[in-house]
Order: structure tokens, then sequence, then C-alpha cells
């Protein structure tokens, strides 16, 4: 309670709830001056920069250009270099489908051989399934299925030689190849699951070889 409510509560005169609320919130403060954010929208116009220049953050992000849009990166400079990407993931089974997969009993017919195949197209359609990434000369796609005791991994290496690299492809081709395996395998086991999709080691580039850690 301010001094001068207290006043008017000493001198007798009621003081309203709404007036302590009031002041408590600050619905006396002064109105915001001319050119001041003054309401919830044009807070959010002001932290996006609509209608105004986007802010630092956004300049530095390359797939945004200087009016904060989505941009495919213009790589037209860089050098052409040969490189590498190898991406691996797994698909968990039960027991039962890891047998049929051996046994050559999977009710639909080769899984392997289909994963296999969807792999490879994945790789190729990359820059259709991922709207950002550069179409590119894909030169190389290698895609290796190995049945282990709780399921398939799966390692694709994709090859190029171009001005970007194809990590994108490598993982596109990972995830593709798992989707059609289950697919092929549902019937089998209807709880299969993807896992562990990342990417390996990559060359080529300004980077040269990284591997993961």
């Amino acid at each position: 309670m301010s001094a001068g409510q207290a006043a008017d509560q000493a001198a007798g005169e009621p003081v309203s709830p709404g007036a302590v609320v009031d002041e408590a919130i600050g619905s006396h403060a002064d109105p915001p001056a001319p050119g001041d954010v003054s309401s919830p929208g044009a807070a959010v116009d002001e932290a996006i920069g609509s209608g105004e220049e986007p802010p630092a953050t956004a300049q530095a992000l390359t797939h945004i250009d200087s009016s904060g849009q989505a941009r495919m990166v213009d790589v037209s400079a860089k050098d052409v270099t040969a490189r590498t990407a190898t991406a691996t993931g797994r698909v968990l089974l039960s027991p039962a489908a890891v047998a049929a997969l051996r046994e050559g009993t999977v009710p639909k017919g080769d899984a392997l051989a289909v994963a296999r195949i969807a792999a490879i197209q994945g790789a190729k359609r990359t820059p259709d399934l991922v709207p950002l990434c550069h179409p590119i000369g894909l030169h190389g796609v290698t895609v290796d299925l190995t049945v282990a005791d709780d399921g398939v991994d799966i390692a694709v290496t994709t090859r190029t030689a171009d001005r970007t690299g194809v990590e994108m492809e490598s993982l596109t081709a990972v995830a593709v190849g798992a989707l059609a395996l289950i697919d092929m395998i549902k019937a089998v086991d209807p709880a299969a699951a993807i896992t562990d999709v990342k990417v390996l080691e990559k060359t080529g580039g300004r980077t040269g070889h990284w591997s993961r850690p």
C-alpha cells in the first residue's frame, strides 16, 4: 500500500482492492514512449525482425537469407573434391524375426535384398526428401547389412566428387533401408524399431577427414 493510500485509510476513506492490485502490477506506470513496443504482437514482430533488419544471429545462419527466409546455400565457389560419408543404424528385431532372416523364411521374400536396394534408392533421392540438400553427382553407394542376434546393423558409404558433402545421402540411405526392412518383416515382428542412425565418418571438403569420437 502506498503512503497516499495509507493516509486515506487513516483518514477513514476506504481503499478498494482494485486500487491495491492496480498499484501492485504497475497499471499506473507512464505509457510507453513513441516507438516503444506496446503490445505482445509488436514484441514478437520486433523479436523476429518483421519489417526490420533481422537480428545478427539470424544473419549468421547459413540457410537463412537477409530477410529471414530459408534458402539453399550457394556452393558454386567451393572446390570440387572427392568426398565420402559413412552412416550407420540398427533395426531392432525379435528373435523370431532374426531367425526368419537367417533361415530365409520371411513371408514377403528376401527382406535384406529389398532393404539394400531401398537404401541405394534413398541415397539417390535425398534432395527430394530433405528440402535444402543440394542435388549432387552421387558416384557410389555401398550398403552393408549384418544380421545380429538382436536385429540388423546397416552401414552405408556414399561417394561423390562435388562441391558439398554426402552425409545426408548416407543418413537417408540408412533410414530408408531400415524402413524397407521393417516393411518386409513387420508381419513377423510388428514391434521392430529403428535406432542409432548417425554419421560415423566423412572425408573431403574443407574439414577433411572426420570420424565420430
